[in-house]
């Protein structure tokens, strides 16, 4: 969480992945609309608005467009505490009975940032009763715990000295998209790969050329930019905790306005996307979750070894996360779902064979001149495991894992790097 000392009334806020703040905040601008304050904090962006009206139509669009955010959390109070009575106080002040009946669930989480509380579990139970309390005393019954699907998600964060407390607006995480249900070991996250393509400054447009992953694994990179390439809205597929929500109730018409109106502007897409995967069960799941996600007509699978593509144009950008376990070995050589889980976990601990990198390079500077490659690794010395001078390194982490992501721009037969045709832009991460 951020530590913005401006009021926090009225204000929404958007976590992400440590090092995607600044592409967030451009994203959130171009949802919301330039005249709105958003800005950038660790770990996350801040929107303040005007009113409760303004929070509440702002939660709607983010919730439907946000490829880089993780929840949409409404900031309902803020204050200092030195303990857990005082989080009990902040909590009691909330008039909750605008936000659910008693007929409804609740379930509460804390993080937190340097409490000096002993017990965060102890912090969330103050927080329950609160709102428990205020609800009996008001209607003359209490909500019940749901710890799996409530319908009042509250979160509870607690820095050194102030307590913020948040209705999550979400629900579920905004990386779930609604059309993921085939995966393979280890599935990248929907909001990485987002980043991963924001980074590249890739965007789906005629100019930013073909898009190529070559060991797809579940499809994740390469379904997020047929989605972006199609002008298909990333929560278009699912559902929200606010819509169960008091503020709400009375939205629903301006949120099917907002869900026609996305999809009234899907379109064919501007660019091909291809991709692939050197076993046959992976490129059969990603085939099917691209079927889900409304775009299996954008991209072109194949089943092959990345070591021997040829590439499917004469220009254009290669993404991938690299594969582990039974993707980089011959295929059948593992038999069984344990085998394989032990393999990619061995196989990721133990980093990728240095042989993949070194042929998947050789193959590279032989058939891809001219394209742009991407990728992403935890070994902060990839360029020299694969010989090639990176022209960019972008910090990102894969959940709590620390990655870079490389860019290596291929020219024919050689190991030097290209240099970058435009210098960095204002929404470009900084090197590392």
């Amino acid at each position: 969480m951020d530590r913005d000392n401006e009021s926090l009334e009225y204000s929404l806020y958007v976590p992400c992945a440590a090092g995607v703040e600044e592409w967030l905040v451009a994203e959130l601008r171009v949802a919301l609309g330039a005249g709105l304050s958003v800005r950038a904090g660790r770990g996350g962006a801040r929107v303040h608005l005007a009113d409760a009206a303004g929070c509440a139509d702002a939660a709607l669009r983010i919730n439907l467009e946000s490829r880089l955010g993780q929840r949409v959390l409404w900031c309902v109070a803020h204050a200092g505490y030195r303990q857990e009575d005082d989080l009990y106080a902040l909590a009691r002040a909330v008039h909750w009975g605008d936000w659910i009946t008693p007929r409804q669930t609740l379930r509460v989480d804390v993080t937190s940032q340097h409490s000096p509380l002993r017990s965060l579990n102890f912090a969330a139970l103050r927080i329950k009763d609160a709102i428990c309390d205020q609800l009996r005393e008001t209607q003359g019954e209490r909500p019940n715990v749901d710890t799996l699907r409530p319908e009042l998600p509250v979160l509870l964060h607690l820095g050194p000295e102030d307590a913020t407390l948040y209705v999550d607006t979400s629900g579920e995480a905004l990386f779930k998209r609604g059309w993921r249900e085939d995966t393979g070991e280890a599935p990248l996250k929907e909001t990485l790969a987002a980043a991963m393509l924001a980074a590249a400054q890739w965007q789906g447009r005629a100019e930013d050329g073909p898009l190529l992953d070559p060991c797809c694994g579940a499809g994740t990179i390469a379904i997020e930019a047929a989605q972006m390439a199609c002008g298909i809205a990333p929560g278009s597929q699912r559902r929200f905790a606010f819509e169960r929500l008091g503020p709400f109730r009375e939205l629903q018409r301006a949120w099917q306005d907002l869900r026609d109106a996305a999809q009234a502007r899907v379109h064919a897409p501007a660019v091909p996307i291809y991709a692939g995967d050197v076993a046959f069960r992976m490129t059969d799941f990603a085939t099917r979750n691209a079927e889900r996600a409304g775009v299996r007509h954008a991209i072109e699978f194949k089943t092959g070894d990345a070591l021997q593509r040829p590439p499917p144009a004469a220009a254009g950008t290669l993404m991938l996360n690299p594969p582990y376990g039974e993707r980089i070995g011959a295929k059948g050589t593992l038999s069984t779902p344990v085998q394989a889980r032990t393999a990619a976990r061995e196989s990721f601990e133990q980093g990728t064979p240095k042989e993949f990198f070194g042929a998947l390079a050789s193959h590279w500077k032989r058939s891809y001149s001219g394209w742009s490659a991407w990728i992403l690794s935890p070994d902060m010395k990839l360029p020299g495991v694969m010989r090639l001078k990176e022209s960019r390194r972008v910090p990102m982490w894969n959940g709590p894992i620390e990655c870079r992501l490389f860019r290596f721009d291929m020219v024919a037969g050689s190991a030097r790097a290209i240099a970058p045709s435009a210098p960095p832009t204002a929404s470009t991460a900084p090197k590392s």
